[in-house]
């Protein structure tokens, strides 16, 4: 029965879920005797064509009835689905283009998980220079009620590694968010920097970059990175950040 599950999954990764049920509807009067290329015709990738006739060859070795071995089918098309609607991750590359793997704009990304927030937002970056379209959207956030909590690289007299104070520019742009800073980093951490680039909207979705805040990242550098929708990753980062406030390492700017 696992091979058949295996064939049955692969099926439904390649076709789509009307397709999954067409066949499944001609499987329900289907003899093992008859000849598949019925079947095999509903399908026009040469791929998914061969998958297909794994799976039936697979069948045909089984107990199970055509109509049970459709409805094996279908299943195995609506948790694939269900899987990718509620888990989805995305491949963020921005910089030049080439014909092989389209690019999508970090800022958009960006400005799309900082839109959809709904009660809470995390930024963090190493620098963070003041971008109007990314400033823009997370004041529109605030001013809809969501917390939006800024976690940045703190000066030398902060006890981080920047020679200026970034925070000032960015209170004075956003006085309603939170900012937060790394200022006690003793043993093994001493002389770390806060480097992570991550925003994480409602614990739902996170988009983890190598990109900062800065018009560089934003327009001219190559920068790769992940966005997450549902699953673990965003709430594991965003309960990641809390516990770093809890336990005080990261210390409100204002305190």
């Amino acid at each position: 029965m696992k091979v058949l599950l295996d064939r049955a999954y692969d099926v439904a990764a390649l076709l789509s879920p009307s397709s999954v049920s067409m066949i499944a509807k001609k499987m329900e009067h289907f003899d093992k005797s008859a000849n598949t290329g019925q079947i095999l015709s509903s399908v026009t990738s040469s791929t998914a064509r061969e998958m297909l006739d794994g799976f039936l060859k697979t069948w045909h070795k089984s107990s199970l009835s055509g109509k049970e071995a459709g409805y094996l089918l279908i299943a195995s098309s609506h948790s694939l689905d269900k899987a990718n609607e509620e888990n989805q991750t995305e491949l963020v590359l921005t910089g030049p283009t080439t014909p092989f793997v389209a690019t999508r704009r970090t800022e958009q990304v960006f400005l799309d998980v900082i839109t959809s927030a709904q009660s809470e937002l995390f930024i963090v970056s190493f620098v963070a220079h003041e971008r109007p379209s990314i400033l823009t959207a997370l004041q529109k956030a605030a001013d809809k009620g969501v917390r939006v909590n800024v976690v940045l690289e703190s000066s030398v007299d902060s006890g981080g590694t920047l020679e200026n104070d970034q925070f000032v520019g960015l209170k004075a742009a956003l006085p309603d968010a939170t900012f937060y800073q790394w200022t006690e980093r003793e043993g093994e951490f001493a002389g770390g920097k806060v480097h992570a680039k991550i925003v994480v909207s409602d614990q739902k979705s996170a988009f983890l970059t190598s990109a900062n805040l800065t018009g560089h990242a934003m327009e001219r550098n190559i920068e790769a990175g992940a966005l997450f929708h549902g699953g673990d990753t965003p709430r594991d980062i965003a309960r990641y950040l809390l516990g770093l406030i809890d336990l005080k390492i990261l210390t409100r700017l204002d305190d």
